[in-house]
């Protein structure tokens, strides 16, 4: 296959003429460049999710973006070179004398930075969208390429043709910001390169749609730069006009880090009291500043979890769910013998094939759930089924049977444990993603300080992992600090990723470790320190198994004692005469007057309730919008139980029942999907993406607005109809609308007046 045919079949991949599998795989060319194209272009268009292309890297290069530009300020505006030989004594690499470089390097090196401030400045015009996403992203990664371009051209012909003269120089921190500066250009313009692709694939549209968490921590990462520049600016020029030195930029920049972060190894102070007397406001604001990044991390970090993460995996236990739900015990027994056969056929071959004489024994068929007894009689929990398959779900070497839901509750409490899943995924899953990044950056982090300072102050890994982890926590003894210019520089960097990263991590734990934590303390001290009122009848409640065996001892040690006092003598005649209960006609009372309550006795007592009229289906209706209202105001979510789900959903297919047939015909098709749902379905009130609340906000108001339209509507007809042209009055619920303001601006419903 020639190169042009090779692109001719790209273009028209990209253009979408290929999406499908089927014409993937049946292309004019068979050999196996095409076929690796092939499979990559599969892989682009259906495998890969893109999610984080179109939300984590633009925001990725928002704040790498800014902490480059302030990297390539401090090469600028540093010497890269320094003399550390001074009249044949040898000093710190830190305490080295710096000297000019030529001229070619220091602009050069302010071309790069303006570039660098370019890309950035487009990037934000982009997000702001006040220029086109086709325009400024390309012009960004441009300008982002030519600054990292330039620097790598700088640092590699310093190092080819003006290296320092080792052992008696070296490089400083501005070279090594250089060299940082660099690697975080290069590393947004490829990462938004993969923005440019997917959206090129179709996967998202072009335009940034940024939420108020992420706006926040794009303008609160360029606040946190600038008030560390700004701040690194001040204390060198005072610390350097006082006579001080050593106070360069890159090292007020050092300090400023270590200040804010409150890590303070005391390698590096003020020296001035002007300068120690703007440490107490400089601090505070940089601390308040970082808090607030932390923060809005932490709700960036939840609300992408919430909808790419937890959201999925819900749909997918969900689907699982929903297509191994059976209605009844038939198709339960259907799709078990249909797997044993399955499975019979697939492992028996010929090799293992049985003889005429050897015996088989097929499965035996279970149901969980029969089709005459009912959740009351049955003796066990109807969904433990439900939950102990969902539990296999996780399991991808065992096949799930089928679950047995039939009753409109149990595909409700069905969901609701799905519910609870989700949220101990979405707690666990946070947890475990910040653990392995503070890992990543705790090993990975020392492994560089291991390097880095190995010559400097024999720095071995273990070393280098407890400085790294003092670090981290911010306790800062000051037995170990960077002392090399490499150090230095890759500390300033590590450290603004790393200290919030374990914020993030801690605030991750007190939702998962530091709550069950909690949990048990309290459990422990109802049982033992501070006895709670109860916590024993609850805990027997929980153990059947242990209360009938306490309730069994009891019995026991009641029956000795009768046996040693002995039987009161009594007339056997006297419940027959007097006309007293027998034993067990409580008993036989309750089964004949309590029966379980199924899905079609309550849709038979639905459909035979009395409609309201409308002036009562109003007030009704807004008493329950205002309790609704109500519970949108709690910190946490509500949850509805199910019989309050039956009451709204009766009260929403109320509002359909005054309603006549023929030309409402349509409009009562349109609206059946407000009131009828499957629990397990896409269609589920608790898989809308809101909370309950505030779907059943929404469909109480639709009912509302529906009833008052039908009421119009027939009051319309009425007068219509009316031979001689006189108004008639309106049905009783004229003044429905009085009634259902009075009750929603808490005013007594009964009031109303009637005209």
């Amino acid at each position: 296959m020639s190169i042009h045919q090779y692109f001719t079949l790209c273009c028209t991949c990209f253009r979408g003429t290929w999406l499908s599998s089927s014409k993937l795989t049946k292309l004019p060319y068979s050999n196996g460049t095409l076929d690796v194209a092939s499979c990559l272009l599969r892989l682009l268009f259906t495998k890969i999710d893109w999610w984080w292309a179109s939300a984590l890297i633009p925001l990725l290069g928002a704040t790498l973006g800014p902490l480059a530009n302030l990297s390539s300020i401090a090469a600028l505006v540093t010497s890269w070179r320094a003399q550390i030989n001074i009249g044949g004594q040898f000093l710190a690499e830190l305490d080295g004398t710096l000297y000019a470089d030529p001229g070619w390097v220091y602009w050069l090196n302010v071309v790069s930075l303006i570039c660098g401030f370019l890309g950035n400045l487009f990037l934000l015009f982009n997000f702001t969208q006040r220029i086109r996403y086709i325009v400024a992203l390309p012009a960004t990664i441009l300008f982002w390429l030519l600054a990292s371009g330039l620097l790598i051209g700088l640092t590699v012909s310093m190092e080819l043709n003006f290296p320092p003269l080792r052992p008696n120089q070296t490089y400083t921190q501005g070279f090594w910001y250089a060299v940082a500066a660099a690697a975080m250009y290069l590393l947004c313009s490829l990462l938004l390169m993969i923005n440019m692709l997917g959206h090129f694939l179709g996967r998202y549209p072009d335009d940034f749609i940024l939420s108020d968490s992420q706006r926040t921590l794009i303008l609160q990462t360029m606040a946190f730069i600038i008030w560390l520049g700004g701040g690194a600016a001040t204390f060198s020029k005072i610390e350097t006009d006082s006579g001080q030195s050593g106070w360069h930029f890159a090292n007020a920049v050092y300090f400023c880090d270590v200040t804010i972060l409150t890590v303070g190894f005391g390698d590096f102070y003020p020296t001035t009291d002007l300068s120690r007397g703007m440490v107490i406001p400089y601090s505070v604001g940089g601390i308040v500043i970082l808090a607030l990044i932390v923060n809005s991390i932490y709700k960036f970090m939840r609300e992408m979890g919430e909808q790419n993460i937890v959201l999925k995996h819900t749909e997918r236990i969900r689907v699982r769910t929903r297509d191994l739900a059976a209605q009844n015990s038939f198709d339960l027994r259907q799709r078990e013998s249909n797997e044993h056969h399955v499975i019979r056929r697939r492992t028996v071959n010929a090799a293992t094939r049985p003889r005429i004489s050897m015996p088989t024994q097929p499965r035996v068929l279970r149901t969980s759930i029969n089709d005459t007894a009912s959740p009351s009689n049955t003796g066990s929990n109807p969904l433990s089924l439900v939950v102990s398959n969902i539990s296999l779900m996780g399991k991808k070497k065992k096949k799930a049977r089928a679950i047995l839901l039939r009753e409109e509750k149990e595909r409700f409490q069905a969901m609701r444990d799905i519910q609870m899943r989700s949220r101990r995924f979405k707690k666990w899953i946070a947890l475990v993603i910040s653990v392995i990044a503070f890992g990543i950056l705790w090993c990975v982090g020392a492994v560089v300080f291991w390097q880095a300072e190995k010559k400097a102050q024999n720095m071995t890994y273990f070393r280098a992992l407890y400085f790294c982890y003092i670090s981290l926590l911010t306790i800062g003894y000051g037995d170990l600090s960077p002392k090399t210019n490499a150090g230095r520089t890759f500390f300033v960097i590590w450290s603004l990723i790393a200290v919030p990263t374990i914020t993030v991590l801690v605030s991750d734990m007190g939702d998962t470790v530091v709550h069950k934590f909690k949990e048990w303390s309290n459990q422990l001290a109802d049982f033992t320190v501070l006895p709670k009122h109860g916590i024993w009848r609850d805990f027997l409640e929980k153990h059947p198994w242990l209360l009938q065996w306490i309730l069994g001892i009891q019995a026991r040690k009641a029956l000795k004692r009768r046996l040693k006092r002995g039987f009161e003598a009594t007339d056997p005649d006297a419940n027959e005469e007097s006309g007293g209960p027998q034993p067990g006609d409580t008993d036989i009372e309750k089964q004949e007057t309590v029966s379980p309550t199924t899905s079609s006795n309550r849709n038979a007592d639905t459909e035979e309730t009395d409609e309201l009229d409308s002036s009562s289906l109003g007030r009704h209706l807004a008493l329950n919008i205002r309790r609704v209202v109500a519970d949108l105001r709690h910190p946490t979510p509500k949850q509805y139980e199910y019989e309050e789900w039956v009451e709204f959903t009766r009260l929403i297919r109320n509002t359909r029942g005054s309603i006549t047939r023929g030309d409402a015909e349509g409009e009562e098709d349109e609206e059946e999907g407000l009131v009828e749902w499957d629990w397990i379905g896409s269609d589920s009130p608790m898989m809308s993406g809101m909370s309950e609340p505030e779907w059943l906000l929404h469909r109480l108001c639709e009912s509302l607005i529906r009833m008052d339209r039908r009421r119009e509507e027939i009051y319309g007809r009425n007068r219509s109809r009316d031979p001689d042209g006189v108004d008639r009055p309106k049905d009783d619920g004229g003044d429905a609308d009085l009634v259902i303001e009075q009750t929603i601006y808490g005013v007594d419903p009964g009031s109303g007046h009637k005209e």
